[in-house]
């Protein structure tokens, strides 16, 4: 195949890689990089581009697929992409999504499953960069279907170029490239690449948006200038969420317990649309959750809170929404508090202790176990105290009941057990007095959110 001549759709240069990597960084020196590649044109022209710009500078590049084994062929097609990558040095690791398939909600949940299996590969690897192969059609084609679906700002400003999670950092430096670019990229370079039959077929709604693209074009509505509104709502964004750290900081408290109170009367003295970011940010972290719950649902919220705080005479039961369950309670000083914990219905199930003296529990709290030694015959778990597990201890320790931990908060706590019942809930700092049976020095529960309440920014591609 010829490679394409034209400005705009021909194959990316050296000094556009230079310029698109230079806008997700910095990187340190040598670094190590790892890339998700499916062997689509996107992310193999990206893997291949970035294979020559880490090279050039004395670091390693790891490719990275996920076979999620949806569809017969997937093995060969990942076989496949390792051959082509392999003719370019290119380190070829693969992830196999190996838990039972939803029977709804397919694409969301081996969304998330792609997500958590690269981040956990990086975190184990000491790898600081992952990169993704969004563009902006990709981009544009959000853009539409956010709106669709009533997004609020956050939504309409697309994809964030720039993703700070704890241990990775997500990047996406191809939003500003069109695809026809990186099509003609691999052409240049006579690369073939792989097609995606699922990109073809109209039950989804992305595919259904992407053949309206040429209509949409013909009345103005380019690829290029939905990308330039997303672009103006974002910087809008980056405005509010600025504003929503100044209300966090003054108005809530994080408990090491994994829950957040909120000053009321601050918390509702701002805009709505603050407070609605503010919000959002305390549901992300103390309920564990990836996504922030849909616009309609946190203004359903906010109705409530509000209608609440107006009829404080007590009889509002709370709220749930994201996992969380939201309290209207009343401080020592008389100051009305909305309490945010973990919602007792959705945590997790009982999770066995291997080997690893270190766990992660519900994407809130690692676990640090020192002195453990584990035998055939050991059977320690985690799992939620419970309003039974909170019922003996308070008879067993009645003093326990004037923890510093609000009670709502204690039903949700990680609690270590074995075959004679509760051993320890670091959290409450209780320990059974035979822990050392087990050989346990100590347990610590540090609350570690997937979602920080400062939240992982959000940064505009240049």
């Amino acid at each position: 195949m010829a490679p394409r001549k034209n400005s705009k759709t021909g194959p990316l240069s050296n000094t556009e890689v230079d310029s698109f990597m230079t806008s997700v960084g910095p990187f340190e020196n040598k670094p190590h990089i790892a890339v998700a590649v499916s062997g689509g044109a996107d992310s193999l022209a990206l893997t291949l581009l970035c294979n020559n710009w880490v090279k050039k500078r004395g670091g390693k590049l790891s490719a990275i697929s996920v076979n999620h084994d949806l569809r017969k062929g997937s093995d060969d097609e990942i076989k496949q992409l390792g051959e082509w990558l392999a003719v370019h040095a290119i380190e070829h690791i693969t992830l196999n999504w190996k838990s039972k398939k939803p029977r709804n909600g397919l694409q969301d949940a081996a969304r998330i499953a792609r997500y958590n299996l690269l981040e956990s590969w990086c975190r184990e690897n000491e790898v600081f960069h992952l990169l993704l192969g969004h563009h902006q059609d990709d981009q544009a084609e959000t853009f539409l279907l956010r709106l669709a679906h009533k997004s609020g700002i956050d939504g309409l400003a697309g994809m964030s170029s720039v993703i700070e999670k704890s241990h990775v950092r997500l990047l996406r430096p191809l939003l500003t490239i069109p695809k026809s670019r990186l099509y003609a990229t691999l052409e240049a370079l006579t690369q073939p690449w792989l097609e995606d039959p699922s990109n073809k077929n109209e039950d989804f709604e992305r595919v259904r948006i992407r053949n309206l693209s040429p209509k949409l074009s013909e009345l103005g509505l380019t690829r290029e200038k939905i990308c330039e509104t997303a672009d103006c709502i974002a910087h809008a964004r980056i405005h509010l969420e600025a504003e929503a750290s100044k209300l966090l900081a003054k108005s809530c408290y994080v408990g090491s317990a994994g829950y957040v109170c909120f000053d009321a009367a601050i918390l509702f003295s701002g805009p709505r649309e603050i407070l609605l970011r503010a919000l959002t940010r305390a549901l992300l972290c103390v309920g564990g959750g990836v996504y922030p719950p849909r616009l309609v649902k946190l203004q359903g919220l906010y109705k409530k809170m509000r209608s609440a705080l107006k009829n404080s005479n007590g009889s509002w039961k709370g709220a749930t929404l994201a996992g969380c369950r939201i309290l209207l309670t009343i401080s020592k000083s008389g100051a009305m508090i909305f309490l945010l914990c973990r919602e007792e219905r959705s945590l997790p199930e009982s999770m066995k202790i291997s080997d690893s003296l270190i766990a992660n529990w519900d994407n809130r709290f690692q676990l640090y176990l020192t002195g453990l030694n584990l035998t055939d015959n050991t059977n320690l778990n985690i799992q939620p105290l419970g309003r039974k597990g909170w019922s003996d201890l308070c008879r067993e320790f009645p003093s326990i009941i004037n923890s510093h931990v609000p009670h709502p908060v204690s039903f949700t706590l990680p609690t270590l057990v074995d075959n004679h019942g509760i051993l320890a809930v670091p959290n409450l700092n209780y320990r059974r007095a035979n822990m050392v049976l087990h050989g346990l020095d100590s347990i610590r529960a540090i609350f570690r959110p997937r979602q920080t309440l400062s939240g992982s920014g959000f940064s505009v591609a240049k």
